[in-house]
C-alpha cells in the first residue's frame, strides 16, 4: 500500500513541476521579455493556470494524511520560508486574475503585472529554498537551540538558495519551451527560441552551484550522487536528450519539444529522489524521516488510496478535456 501512495505522491509532484511550474515560469520570461509579450504569455496561461495547481493540493493532501510527520515537522521548523512560498503563491494568482480578467486601466494594470512578474520569481524561489532545507539536514525541532538554529539555520544558507535558483531556471525553462508552440509571429518564435538556448545553459551552471554549494555546507551531494546507480543514469539520460531537444527546437517541433523537456524534467526529479530514498526529511541531531517511520497506519493509507482513486478517475478526464478544448482544439491565435 505504500508504494501505491508513494507513486501517487511522485504523479502528483511531477505534475505540479512540469504544469505549475512552468506558470511561474511564464510569469519570470515577462521580466525580460518586454510589455509586446505581455498578451502572448497571457493568453498561453490563462484557461489552464488554475487547473495546473490542483496538483500541488494533492501533494500536500498526501503528506498530511500519509506522512504526518514530514508535514508536521516542515511546516513547523520551515514555516518562514513556507510562508513567503504560499504568501506568492496568493499575491501571484490574484494579480493575474485582476490584470487579466477585470483591470483594464493602464496605471493599475501595470501595477498588477509587476506584482505577477515578481511573485512568479521569487515564489518558486523559496519552493527550492524548501526542498534544499529538506535536504541538508541542518532541521532541528530541539527549541533549546534558540530561534535562529531552529526556524533560519535550515534554510538560510547558499545550498538552499542555489537549489532554489534551479528551481527559478527550471521553471522558466519549461515555460519557454511550452510558449514555443503557443506563438506564430516570427519575431517571438526567434525571441523564445533564444532564450531557450541561454536557459539550457544556465539550467546547466545553476545545477553545478547546487553540487558546489552543497560541498561548501557541508553535504557531500556528489558522493550521494555516484552512489545512485538510478540518479547517474537519470542525468545521462537526460543528457542525452539535449541534442533531440535542441533539434526539434530548431525544427520548430512543438509536440516533440514538450515531449522531451518533460522526459528530461522526470529525469531530473527521479535523480533527485532515488539520492534521498529512502530519507524524506533529514534532521540533524537525531533520526531521519523515512518513508517508513513517516507513514502513516494501514487503515489511514488505505483511505487516502480510495479517495485519491476516485479522486483522479474525475479530475484526470477534466483536465485532458481543459487541455483538448484550449490547447490542442483551438484555432490559430491572433497575436
Amino acid at each position: 500500500m505504500i508504494w501505491i501512495i508513494i507513486v501517487y505522491l511522485s504523479v502528483a509532484l511531477m505534475f505540479y513541476v512540469l504544469l505549475g511550474g512552468a506558470d511561474f515560469g511564464a510569469g519570470i520570461l515577462e521580466i525580460f521579455s518586454g510589455k509586446t509579450r505581455v498578451d502572448v504569455i497571457s493568453k498561453a496561461i490563462a484557461p489552464v493556470w488554475e487547473a495546473n495547481h490542483v496538483w500541488l493540493i494533492v501533494v500536500l493532501v498526501i503528506l498530511f494524511m500519509g506522512f504526518p510527520p514530514v508535514y508536521s515537522n516542515v511546516m513547523l521548523a520551515l514555516h518562514i520560508p513556507m510562508l513567503f512560498l504560499l504568501t506568492g503563491i496568493i499575491l501571484r494568482g490574484s494579480s493575474f486574475t485582476f490584470r487579466y480578467y477585470d483591470i483594464k486601466e493602464e496605471k493599475y494594470h501595470n501595477v498588477y503585472t509587476s506584482f505577477f512578474k515578481y511573485s512568479s520569481l521569487f515564489t518558486p524561489l523559496f519552493l527550492g529554498v524548501i526542498l534544499g532545507a529538506v535536504i541538508l539536514g541542518r532541521i532541528t525541532l530541539d527549541m533549546e537551540r534558540g530561534f535562529y538554529q531552529v526556524f533560519m539555520h535550515p534554510w538560510l544558507n547558499l545550498f538552499s538558495f542555489s537549489l532554489g535558483l534551479f528551481v527559478v531556471v527550471l521553471f522558466t525553462f519549461l515555460a519557454c519551451l511550452y510558449l514555443l508552440g503557443e506563438v506564430r509571429r516570427e519575431e517571438d518564435l526567434q525571441l523564445f527560441r533564444k532564450f531557450a538556448h541561454i536557459l539550457m545553459g544556465a539550467l546547466v551552471v545553476a545545477g553545478l552551484l547546487v553540487f558546489i554549494f552543497a560541498e561548501v555546507d557541508g553535504l557531500h551531494l556528489f558522493r550521494l550522487f555516484l552512489d545512485s546507480p538510478v540518479s547517474i543514469a537519470s542525468v545521462v539520460l537526460a543528457t542525452l536528450l539535449i541534442p533531440v531537444l535542441l533539434w526539434s527546437i530548431s525544427r520548430h517541433h512543438t509536440n516533440l519539444i514538450r515531449v522531451v523537456a518533460g522526459a528530461q524534467t522526470v529525469f531530473v526529479l527521479l535523480g533527485w529522489f532515488m539520492i534521498q530514498y529512502p530519507v524524506l526529511v533529514k534532521i540533524s541531531g537525531g533520526d531521519d524521516i523515512t518513508v517508513f517511520s513517516a507513514v502513516a497506519p494501514d487503515s489511514t493509507l488505505w483511505q487516502l488510496t480510495l479517495a485519491l482513486t476516485l479522486g483522479l478517475l474525475i479530475v484526470i478526464p477534466v483536465l485532458i478535456w481543459l487541455f483538448r478544448v484550449f490547447k490542442f482544439g483551438k484555432a490559430e491565435p491572433d497575436y
